[in-house]
């Protein structure tokens, strides 16, 4: 399946008549509570946050803004970008909003942190594994991405790039961007930064739902 056929661009309507929704539905919902887990698992670590953790740490410390709402103000920053890539929002974009968020807390009930290097070196590996794997699975399911991954999807389509290239380049640009803002960035949010285009372009051939009007000629760019 090509990379390339996430990033095709469909307005809501489209993406709710593509078909396949008995499959598509349920995979786009077990994405995103998925991907809400992993970043409590990666939080609870204390090993190493996502790029976009680092930039709301950042915002926060030149605002005075809090956490939570200078998260919301670079979510409506980054919506604004979507205007040039002509990215168009979906079901998988409400529902990333109102899932991740929700998921992330529910999960803290079951993950109490751990108080030694090695059950926090696994809450890490496992947190980056789950992160890359279930973000490639609610993309997977073709209803669109949330404000962040919409970044990605919108400047494979336009600059035909291949996804771990574009996706590496912005989570490396906004933790640089956060880290000179003031948040607290390490080995381990470098390791994520790093290994996200990577590790999403990989899985994305595994779990992106065939549509009609493909092109099945085409196989995901390795690079």
């Amino acid at each position: 399946m090509s990379a390339s056929s996430v990033a095709r661009r469909m307005t809501a309507g489209e993406q709710l008549r593509a078909g396949r929704n008995a499959r598509r539905v349920p995979q786009l919902l077990v994405g995103l509570v998925g991907y809400g887990i992993s970043v409590t698992f990666l939080v609870q670590s204390g090993l190493g946050a996502s790029s976009w953790s680092v930039l709301a740490e950042g915002v926060s410390e030149r605002t005075g803004l809090s956490f939570g709402w200078a998260t919301n103000l670079i979510a409506v920053a980054v919506l604004v970008f979507w205007i040039p890539l002509r990215e168009l929002p979906g079901l998988g974009t409400l529902l990333n909003v109102l899932l991740v968020g929700l998921s992330a807390d529910f999960a803290v009930w079951f993950l109490p942190p751990p108080d030694t290097l090695a059950p926090r070196f696994g809450y890490y590996l496992a947190g980056l594994l789950m992160l890359t794997f279930f973000d490639a699975v609610y993309l997977g399911a073709r209803f669109g991405s949330g404000p962040r991954d919409g970044l990605m999807t919108g400047a494979v389509r336009v600059t035909g790039k291949p996804i771990w290239l574009v996706r590496t380049g912005i989570e490396v640009a906004v933790l640089t961007v956060g880290w000179f803002l003031g948040g607290t960035a390490g080995l381990g949010t470098l390791v994520i930064a790093l290994a996200m285009g990577p590790l999403v372009q990989q899985f994305l051939r595994r779990t992106t739902v065939r549509l009609p009007g493909d092109d099945l000629d085409n196989t995901a760019k390795s690079g």
